[in-house]
């Protein structure tokens, strides 16, 4: 009997997060029973060569037609949808961030079951439109938390909640690297805040600065560490945000790190500070507690998923001020109170958010497709 082919679409792999996602999905699938495949449009980003290095078969074509012309766009589709014939999947599972909807079409032409997941809380504005036609062609939907139901669904039957999981094996707290410190200039005995994240405006990073510069009088054994790529114009701003406040020498930046287990292992509190418009299902709040660390986040679509038994955690998005409390609260506990409490969080994600269970709903997910 043949096995199940799924064709994994994604444009690249030059920002990994969605690409690392990916791959954990495929390489994990059961073998018996499944076929993994990979497009993408390119061959850019460092994590492409991990993953041609994966032994998952790699197809590099552009899958994506342009929208307009309409007639151009359908033609252009059409000659898609047989190259696509030609790989002959049985699924096609989309992990395009965007709202385009070609490749749903390209798919419905090859007469091939086509899914996607909502992977973001966008859906307004000039996209809404396409949003909508893509969620009209996809057979089924997976959703990373609950709020993308209610908001873009509340009356589909199309619409299969899966969140991101973790490797807890891979990010299980281990002895820390006493070079890291070195490195962010943190003495042996200063005590760790830490932040994780891609640094685009909607992380709020600025508020996790302004709470940590409301407190930090008080707490002259803590430093906060901002681990990720900060040199987009956002960084630079956060930068100057720090020099202008005085405390280059208390919040200090990694840098883009590709093993962020290192740093983690030297905290002992984690804050995402994500604004209003919510995340999906934010793995960095998944990894943390993974390396058994007390998380803080903001009361947002995606976090209060993750924390929804855990209201203590969360504050008001944009509000400094109840973020510098919380901080305030846990900053004021010792090491051994916060590893009680930080092994509680482990235990959550490890029954509920961990890679094993992520890849068991997607395999039941694409038998239910065939």
């Amino acid at each position: 009997m043949r096995k199940i082919r799924v064709l994994y679409t994604i444009p690249n792999f030059d920002t990994a997060g969605s690409g690392k996602a990916l791959l954990n999905i495929a390489l994990r699938l059961n073998q018996a029973l499944f076929e993994p495949h990979i497009l993408c449009l390119n061959t850019k980003g460092d994590f492409f060569k991990v993953v041609q290095q994966s032994g998952i078969p790699v197809h590099v074509f552009n899958y994506l037609a342009k929208e307009r012309p309409l007639s151009n766009m359908v033609f252009e589709t059409w000659k898609i949808s047989r190259k696509l014939k030609e790989i002959d999947p049985d699924i096609i599972h989309s992990f395009n961030y965007s709202s385009n909807y070609t490749e749903a079409l390209a798919a419905k032409f090859a007469g091939i079951a086509w899914t996607f997941t909502k992977k973001n809380m966008s859906w307004g504005g000039s996209s809404k439109n396409s949003w909508k036609l893509r969620s009209f062609l996809a057979q089924k939907i997976i959703v990373q938390n609950k709020d993308m139901i209610k908001q873009f669904y509340p009356n589909s039957t199309k619409t299969e909640l899966i969140p991101r999981g973790v490797s807890t094996e891979k990010f299980k707290s281990s002895l820390p690297d006493f070079k890291i410190k070195e490195q962010m200039n943190t003495n042996e005995n200063q005590r760790v805040l830490i932040c994780v994240a891609n640094f685009v405006p909607v992380k709020g990073i600025e508020i996790l600065i302004d709470a940590f510069d409301k407190i930090n009088i008080n707490f002259p054994d803590w430093v906060l560490w901002l681990v990720g790529d900060d040199k987009n114009d956002y960084g630079k701003l956060l930068r100057e945000k720090v020099n202008n406040l005085g405390l280059s020498d208390k919040i200090i930046f990694s840098g883009k790190q590709l093993d962020v287990k290192s740093y983690l292992n030297h905290a002992e509190l984690f804050v995402l500070p994500t604004l209003a418009k919510g995340e999906g299902s934010p793995v960095a709040l998944l990894e943390a507690m993974a390396n058994g660390k007390v998380v803080i986040g903001s009361k947002v679509s995606g976090i209060s998923d993750q924390l929804e038994n855990y209201s203590s955690h969360l504050f008001t998005p944009k509000d400094s001020v109840e973020l510098a409390e919380k901080l305030n609260h846990f900053m004021n506990m010792g090491i051994d109170d916060l590893t009680k409490i930080g092994l509680q969080f482990f235990k959550l994600v490890n029954e509920n958010y961990s890679i094993k269970v992520e890849v068991e709903s997607h395999e039941k997910f694409y038998k239910s497709l065939v």
